[in-house]
């Protein structure tokens, strides 16, 4: 484990025991002790890059929805903070990866992986955003740094798209859920031109991403371009791909200048739409997705049928198209039984080998994350089609 990553966990161990009072008991849901299990233990073993980012996300969406991007007054966030207005979990990652950062180091973490460390870029700028200490500017010169280095040093493709790697250009769908949301909403922050600049380099970045790794069907390949490739429809890419577009597009529809982006919108909406119909055309009879979506060859994970689920929900509260809730209502319901005693996701995806699934005595961070994801997504989307139910 990286020093960084050793400091993030023992901050958050002493602080990790959350609760959230939005999430009363409801019939039907996940309940509260168990969430809990899952964002403790989801805590205790996101040691890399990603698996912080996707934490603080996840954090961010079930603890602290206010902050999030879903929220409809999410900009500008709260600059004050209090006992109970804070996103005191979110601070602490981003401020352990700051103290962390090399001073030699463009990106927030050194990694061999470009859009990793960007993952963390929200926390930082949330960070940044709410810090009390007015003179404290190590939170916005790591972010811009960061940003810096996306736009600027990293490679890319021909055809400009940044490069998921850094030792070569190669194009992975992880990507998308990594740097796009982090450049949309250091433009969001920013607001005025570099507002709409930045938010339209996100939208680009996931266009030219499609243009390469999306198939006839709507699905994703997994890596493209580079020393080699992966062309199975891997679902936690698909997921990523998704859940990425989702995270941009609530971003761009959320600013002041949102009437700058209704084209850009209207064609995220589809690029989400199309993965999502194709992805559930494969549920298996027991609401799981297979590792490679349409490959019947391959194992059910729980990792990839949560966030996408979540991404399900999500749109249906957006656009209120309900007519994937079923899949996803069956999915929840996979998720609920496939969580053990002990808040662990069982049956996932060994995030670090792709193509086997997770060693008994072994567990996903990210697949921790995406519960909480996926319950964050189910009670607002509870809340929306009540709100609906009572306004018709």
């Amino acid at each position: 484990m990286a020093p960084y990553c050793r400091l993030v966990a023992a901050a958050l161990a002493l602080s990790s025991n959350v609760t959230n009072q939005k999430y009363d008991p409801f019939i039907g849901g996940i309940d509260n002790d168990t969430l809990s299990l899952v964002l403790n233990n989801m805590v205790q073993v996101s040691t890399r890059s990603w698996e912080l980012g996707t934490a603080t996300e996840a954090l961010l969406e079930y603890s602290y929805p206010e902050f999030s991007v879903f929220n409809s007054s999410a900009f500008p966030p709260g600059h004050t903070l209090n006992t109970t207005y804070n996103v005191s979990e979110v601070l602490d990652i981003a401020s352990q990866v700051v103290r962390a950062k090399s001073n030699t180091s463009m990106t927030l973490v050194e990694d061999t992986a470009v859009g990793d460390p960007a993952s963390l870029g929200v926390a930082v700028l949330l960070a940044n955003w709410t810090r009390t200490n007015e003179s404290d500017t190590s939170f916005s010169t790591a972010a811009s740094e960061e940003l810096d280095y996306l736009l600027n040093s990293a490679p890319r493709s021909d055809s400009g798209a940044i490069s998921h790697r850094s030792d070569q250009v190669q194009l992975w769908s992880d990507f998308i859920y990594m740097a796009p949301p982090f450049i949309a909403y250091y433009g969001a922050l920013a607001g005025g031109d570099s507002e709409v600049q930045l938010i339209q380099i996100a939208y680009e970045q996931i266009s030219l991403y499609r243009d390469v790794l999306r198939d006839n069907n709507g699905l994703w390949r997994h890596v493209a371009l580079g020393s080699w490739n992966d062309t199975t429809h891997w679902a936690t890419g698909n997921a990523w791909a998704a859940a990425g577009m989702l995270r941009v597009l609530m971003t761009m529809n959320h600013t002041v200048q949102s009437d700058q982006f209704t084209g850009q919108s209207a064609n995220l909406t589809s690029w989400i739409g199309e993965i999502l119909s194709t992805a559930w055309e494969y549920q298996t009879d027991n609401g799981t997705l297979r590792n490679v979506i349409d490959d019947e060859s391959t194992f059910a994970d729980s990792s990839s049928t949560a966030l996408l689920a979540a991404v399900t929900y999500r749109m249906a509260a957006y656009n209120n198209d309900t007519s994937l809730i079923p899949k996803a209502d069956k999915a929840f319901e996979l998720i609920k039984g496939n969580i053990d005693d002990e808040g662990w996701l069982q049956d996932t995806v060994d995030p670090y080998t792709f193509t086997t699934a997770t060693a008994v005595d072994g567990y996903s961070p990210e697949g921790q994350a995406f519960v909480l994801l996926l319950a964050a997504a189910w009670w607002d989307y509870i809340i929306f089609n009540s709100t609906s139910t009572d306004d018709s």
